[in-house]
């Protein structure tokens, strides 16, 4: 497979996003990606992460809108001279209401070759507009201005379809660096700012030494010497996607079981890149490790949760997220497969040792 000569951009995409009509925007989404980029064979994949935006509206009953929440209640504040409970008391009397969106994420990934990383990632999010109640709560006086230009009480009610304004509309997640990303070259990017890193901090290395306390007194040993292969370090990103290829789930695409929740910003003035794994079909219960769990009944567990995910191996990588799976049954695994008490297929064998021997997790 080779890869289609334009790969999606954020200023193309957001054009398609805009075009799409909420009344069919969750059947013509795909279509339209496809029509706007041909040569991709696009699929999506929803997240059950409901979040909320800071944009809210002012409504009147009959649906008008007056204003955007957060300026037309500054005014309302000011002609109360900052009196909050003046303006909750005036508010409660009329019948105003609030909007609020809500929304979950989506991702879209196409293929753009045959290796683990060869495939574009998209972040989106599929938002709705509701109607989400009066303008204040009337059972609850605010204390301070921020309760009412960020009111969450509403939140926590599950609104009727009635109360649906507009949407669903579709618009790419703001995350830092990773609206859209082609995963090799992302990957390509995380070794490289991580060897940077390390290389930067090359003189400073080459002068540490370790302080050994013994019997027989201190021992200096230099840090380079202690630990030969530190300029050598693989991110735990990369670590993710080798495994996935070396190991049984190959046979699979790992955009079809997980998501990758895309970060690049600067921290501190420091580079920080990498990604967070989310599951797309997490498992109904986690698989924790307790003290009378022999090794053989880790192995009945973890085929279980391979069965249930439809993904041989995929235990291994829901332990690399670090809530599914204990990465302490890895080690007991890991353990059992050295004094030859179990099996596994040599390539997982494999990857499960290389990870026991270094592991790594998010």
């Amino acid at each position: 497979m080779t890869t289609p000569a334009r790969l999606p951009d954020a200023a193309s995409l957001e054009t398609v996003l805009a075009g799409l009509d909420p009344a069919a925007a969750d059947a013509d989404l795909i279509p339209a990606l496809a029509a706007a980029f041909p040569g991709f064979d696009f699929g999506i994949a929803p997240i059950d992460d409901d979040y909320w935006r800071d944009t809210r509206s002012v409504l009147r009953p009959d649906g008008t809108r007056i204003g955007e929440l957060r300026p037309w209640m500054m005014a309302e504040i000011a002609k109360d001279g900052g009196d909050i409970k003046a303006v909750w008391a005036r508010l409660k009397q009329t019948d105003l209401q609030i909007t609020e969106w809500r929304g979950s994420s989506a991702f879209v990934s196409a293929p753009t070759g045959p290796g683990a990383a060869d495939y574009i990632q998209i972040a989106l999010g599929r938002e709705i507009e509701w109607r989400a109640g009066p303008i204040v709560n009337p059972d609850y006086r605010p204390w301070g201005e921020s309760e009412l230009l960020d009111p969450s009480w509403p939140r926590t009610d599950q609104l009727p379809d009635s109360s649906r304004l507009a949407g669903p509309v579709y618009r790419l997640l703001g995350r830092a660096g990773g609206a859209v990303i082609h995963v090799r070259s992302f990957l390509d990017r995380c070794g490289r700012i991580e060897r940077d890193k390390r290389e930067a901090q090359r003189s400073e290395m080459e002068r540490r030494v370790i302080h050994e306390v013994g019997p027989a007194g201190t021992r200096e040993t230099p840090f380079l010497e202690a630990v030969p292969d530190w300029f050598d370090h693989v991110p735990r990103e990369i670590r993710f996607f080798r495994d996935w290829e070396d190991s049984s789930t190959s046979a699979q695409r790992i955009f079809a079981h997980w998501a990758l929740d895309i970060h690049d910003h600067t921290h501190k003035g420091e580079r920080e890149v990498g990604f967070i794994p989310r599951p797309l079909k997490p498992p109904k219960e986690r698989l924790l490790m307790t003290p009378e769990a022999s090794v053989h009944a880790l192995m009945e567990r973890i085929e279980a949760v391979d069965r249930e995910g439809g993904l041989p191996f995929g235990w291994f990588f829901l332990m690399t997220h670090g809530h599914w799976v204990d990465p302490d049954v890895g080690l007991a695994i890991a353990q059992g497969l050295k004094a030859q008490r179990v099996r596994l297929p040599d390539r997982d064998a494999r990857v499960l040792l290389r990870w026991a021997d270094r592991t790594y997790g998010f």
